[in-house]
This record gives C-alpha cells, structure tokens and sequence, in this order.
C-alpha cells in the first residue's frame, strides 16, 4: 500500500477540526500519514490541537512561529511529507470513509498523476446546500474561466512538487493558482464522479468576503498567469459570472 500523506493547514476552526480529524481517522485505507500544520499566531487552541493528535500515532502537528496563510502552510506540510501521493483537506471539511481508497485505486489503475471528485456543500450546521460534479480537465484554457475543483478533494503524485511548483502567498485562491500551473506543464486533473467530501462554507471565512475574492482573482490572471490588465479584468469577469452560475 502506498503512503499517503493528508496535509490540513488549521486557522481558528476549533468547532470543527475533531470531526475533520475523526474523518481521516476513519478512513478504510489505511497506510497515511496526516500533517497538521497549526498557523495560528494565537495558541489558544495549540493544546488542544496537540491532545487530538495523541490519539494516533499517524497525526503530526507542525506549529508555524506566525500566521503563514494557508498556501504557505500546505507548502511546509508538502516538505515534511514522506507520502507518494499527497491529499488536502481544510480543517473544517469532512472526507467520506472510503475516500483515500477509492481515489487512490482510481489512480492507480488508471496511472493518473492528479485526481479530483464530485463533493457536498454544507453549512455550520451540517446540512446540505449545495452539490458540484467533478469533471475532467484536460488542458489549461478548460479550467481558466471557472474554478471547479475542490481542494479538499485533490490528490496528487509527489513528485509533481519536484519542480518548485508550490501554493502561491494569495489569502484565496491560492490552489486555482496551483491547478493552472498544473496544467500549463501539460499534467491532466481527472475526475472521480463520486461523492466523497463534504465542503463546508461558513459566512464568516475568508473564501467567503467577496472583496478579498475579486482582488485575488484578479491576481491570479495578472501576477501568476501573467496576462495584461485588460484581459485579466476581462478573465475575473468571466470566472464572476460562472461562479454565480453554480449557485
């Protein structure tokens, strides 16, 4: 069985981080590791956090010295990782039991270097808002007007990280960044068309402010796509309005 490596970046998500655990925890595929990298620059929860982590000897909890970002976070998660495959999850989301065992033999038997799958939207509450499908993405103009993957249900080869390929400094959309870069070096994301996450959105997160959102979207195109400032205005519009599609 091939090491896994499960890398959760954890920022003020104490309602939600045990259950987040318990479901890697849980998993039926069992050879993992999970790095959990504390960035908060508050220590409020850094004990509580580390009593979790006791429970299996498969947790680890790297402690940043400051708040980092959740990109940065992932980054220094990916170093310390041992896994062949590397799998995200955010702190406040949920994995169905059987997700690391279905993804894996999807790639495996099907020598895919990254994978996603289809997912549930829910709430504080646990109820269910929203629902996306997974789909292919074959090329890099596929995935530039719309950003349809979710990162807690990625996998990805190691080695792909091989190259100084890395989470971008953007407090959001640091992993759209990471999935074009992906696929400007002619990598191919697949889909799982299975639900095995719960995504959950909370009103008061950062993916949630919609100023925050429009300007690092217009980073995304302008300083890390590195197209004009017109034609990322034109790109920010177009992912806007595909994003007020899906809801």
């Amino acid at each position: 069985m091939e090491l896994v490596s499960v890398i959760s970046p954890y920022f003020k998500k104490k309602k939600f981080i045990k259950k987040t655990i318990v479901s890697v925890l849980n998993q039926t595929y069992l050879n993992f590791e999970f790095i959990i990298i504390y960035d908060d620059a508050a220590q409020d929860d850094y004990k509580y956090i580390k009593k979790i982590s006791k429970i299996d000897k498969r947790i680890k909890v790297i402690k940043n010295s400051k708040n980092l970002g959740a990109g940065e976070s992932r980054n220094i998660g990916i170093r310390h990782s041992r896994g062949k495959y590397i799998a995200f999850l955010d702190s406040d989301d949920l994995w169905h039991r059987q997700k690391l065992e279905k993804q894996l033999k999807f790639m495996i038997d099907n020598n895919f270097g990254i994978s996603h799958s289809s997912y549930k939207i829910i709430n504080q509450k646990n109820e269910i808002i929203g629902r996306r499908i997974a789909r292919n993405f074959l090329n890099y103009n596929s995935l530039l007007k719309s950003c349809d993957i979710g990162l807690s249900t990625v996998i990805i080869k190691k080695f792909l990280f091989n190259n100084g390929l890395k989470f971008p400094k953007l407090q959001t959309k640091e992993d759209f960044v990471l999935w074009l870069k992906l696929l400007k070096k002619n990598n191919k994301i697949m889909a799982l068309n299975e639900t095995l996450v719960s995504w959950r959105k909370l009103d008061n997160s950062l993916s949630s402010s919609l100023l925050q959102r429009l300007f690092d979207g217009f980073k995304v195109y302008n300083k890390y796509m590195n197209y004009s400032y017109l034609k990322s205005l034109y790109l920010l519009f177009c992912l806007c309005l595909n994003f007020l599609k899906k809801k």
